[in-house]
C-alpha cells in the first residue's frame, strides 16, 4: 500500500473531531505518522515535548524543542519529526479550525480564525521565554492529563474551552505579515505538496526529474530550487531515498529477492539498488535482511 503525504485523520468520536497523539521512537497511541513520516493534514496540530529533545521540520525549518516546548503547525503544512532522543515523548493535539468558529460565518470565524488559518503564518514555537507562552504550555499540559485520565461528563467542553483560550492567546500575540508574502509561502508549500505526492505514487517507475517538476508547472531548476530550501535535498536524492525506505518495509514483510525488490521500487539495475541502499544504510539490503529477520 503507498503512503499518502496527506494524513486523513481518524477521530476516536467524529461527533468530537478531536485527538491527542503519544509518539515516541517506537509507533504512536493511536496509530498515527510519527516520527521520520513526512505529511500534512488539513487540521491545526500543536505538538508538546513532554521527554527528552527533538528535532521537527516545519515546511523546511528545523525547530529544536526539548521537554515542556511547544510549537504550533498550520493546516495543510508539510512537517516531519526528523530526530527523537532515545527516550523522548511528544504529544500532538489536532483539531479542525471549525472548533475554533463555534459555528459557520461567524464573527468569530471571520475576525479570529480563518484570518490566521490562512495566512502566511505556517508554525510558531513556544518555548516559555514569555508570559503568554508559558500560559499555553501550562494548558498544554492540563490538556494532556484530560486526555489521558478517564473520560468524565462534560470533558469535550473542558477541551474545546481550554483549545480556544489557547487560541486567543496566541492570536493575541503575534502579528501577521504583508499579503504579498502570505501568497508566496502557500504556493509554495503547495506545490511542494504536488511534487512529492507526484514521488510517492509514481516511484516504481521510471520518472524523470522533468515530469516531477511539470506536476506543479515548474522548470528543471525551478523544481530543485523548491525541493533544497524546504526539504534540503535535490528531488533526486528524496527519490532514491523515498525508494530505499520502502524497500526496506519490503525487506521486512516480504520473501521478494533482492532483485525483484529493487525491481519494485524502481531501480532498473539491482548494483544500483545495493549500492544507493549502502550509501543510506551503510549496510547491504542482504545485510539489513538478516539483521530484521533475526530481531
Amino acid at each position: 500500500m503507498k503512503k499518502q503525504l496527506h494524513e486523513a485523520i481518524q477521530y476516536p468520536d467524529e461527533a468530537f473531531p478531536y485527538i491527542m497523539y503519544t509518539h515516541t521512537n517506537h509507533g504512536s497511541i493511536p496509530v498515527g505518522r510519527g516520527v521520520n513520516d513526512l505529511h500534512w493534514h488539513e487540521e491545526l496540530q500543536i505538538t508538546l515535548v513532554t521527554k527528552g529533545k527533538l528535532t521537527i521540520q516545519i515546511n523546511g525549518i528545523d525547530y529544536d524543542l526539548e521537554s515542556g516546548q511547544a510549537v504550533f503547525i498550520n493546516k495543510s503544512v508539510l512537517h516531519v519529526v526528523t530526530h527523537l532522543t532515545h527516550d523522548g515523548e511528544y504529544v500532538s493535539f489536532n483539531f479542525p479550525e471549525k472548533l475554533l468558529a463555534f459555528y459557520s460565518d461567524s464573527a468569530m470565524e471571520k475576525n479570529y480564525v480563518l484570518p490566521f488559518t490562512n495566512s502566511f503564518l505556517l508554525s510558531l514555537e513556544m518555548k516559555g521565554d514569555t508570559e503568554w507562552q508559558k500560559q499555553i504550555l501550562q494548558t498544554l499540559w492540563e490538556m494532556k492529563k484530560e486526555f489521558e485520565v478517564k473520560k468524565t461528563w462534560g470533558w469535550q467542553y473542558e477541551i474545546s474551552i481550554k483549545t480556544v483560550q489557547l487560541w486567543l492567546l496566541l492570536i493575541s500575540n503575534i502579528s501577521l505579515s504583508s499579503e504579498e508574502s502570505s501568497k508566496y509561502n502557500r504556493l509554495q508549500q503547495e506545490r511542494l505538496q504536488l511534487m512529492l505526492s507526484f514521488i510517492h505514487q509514481n516511484y516504481t517507475d521510471n520518472i524523470t526529474l522533468k515530469e516531477i517538476a511539470d506536476v506543479a508547472h515548474l522548470s528543471v531548476s525551478e523544481c530543485t530550487r523548491s525541493f533544497k530550501k524546504s526539504i534540503h535535498m535535490t528531488p533526486y536524492y528524496y527519490l532514491v531515498k523515498y525508494r530505499i525506505k520502502k524497500s526496506c518495509e519490503l525487506l521486512e514483510s516480504t520473501e521478494y529477492t533482492i532483485t525483484e525488490i529493487a525491481q519494485r521500487v524502481g531501480f532498473n539495475r539491482v548494483n544500483h539498488f545495493i549500492q544507493a541502499f549502502k550509501k543510506q544504510r551503510d549496510i547491504t539490503p542482504k545485510e539489513f535482511r538478516k539483521i530484521r529477520n533475526n530481531k
